[in-house]
């Protein structure tokens, strides 16, 4: 198969057999459709890496390499997207989503207790001396925000993945129909 400079560094399916690392999991990562790079295949694994990139804040990689098994489209592109985000994008991402997830779920700070911003984020932030004291707090506010997270994380992580997926199909639809005209016009 002839390999473009730009995917000259990615592995390929001999070289992931012939690891010895990988050797146990050889037998999920011999389709083709893992390592084939045609629509279907770029666009699901750009899909999934999004939506497991997004949503998933721990071993990434992992679960993206098992998305791309389990719907059987390109692996190498599901584990690079994963990397969406990163320390520079998940700030914002997340307080976006946080804020999403107020907006939609609707909760006032006044019936829940603590917020973003307010006096536990403090707590949390002046004790942290005191370990216990610490660890506790965190794991009180991050109770607190946890469902309005968790829902703009969803949301925003399958509006992403949806949006990865056409635009990729429209790109490659359009650059099929560009190598059409540019043959036609020959």
């Amino acid at each position: 198969m002839r390999r473009s400079r730009f995917f000259k560094h990615i592995p390929t399916s001999e070289s992931i057999q012939e690891n010895r690392f990988l050797k146990p999991f050889s037998r999920y990562l011999h389709h083709h459709f893992l390592w084939q790079f045609n629509r279907r295949g770029v666009a699901g694994g750009l899909a999934v890496g999004l939506f497991v990139g997004i949503l998933i804040p721990f071993a990434q990689i992992l679960f993206g390499t098992v998305g791309a098994i389990v719907a059987r489209v390109n692996l190498p592109i599901a584990a690079f997207a994963t990397f969406v985000t990163n320390p520079f994008t998940v700030p914002p991402l997340y307080y976006a989503a946080y804020r999403l997830g107020k907006f939609l779920i609707g909760s006032d700070d006044a019936s829940k207790g603590v917020a973003l911003g307010s006096g536990m984020f403090n707590k949390v932030v002046n004790e942290q001396g005191e370990v216990s004291n610490w660890f506790d707090n965190l794991l009180a506010w991050i109770q607190t925000v946890g469902p309005e997270l968790m829902t703009g994380l969803a949301i925003i992580a399958t509006v992403s993945a949806l949006a990865g997926y056409v635009l990729v199909n429209v790109m490659w639809h359009l650059q099929a129909r560009y190598r059409w005209h540019k043959r036609a016009s020959r």
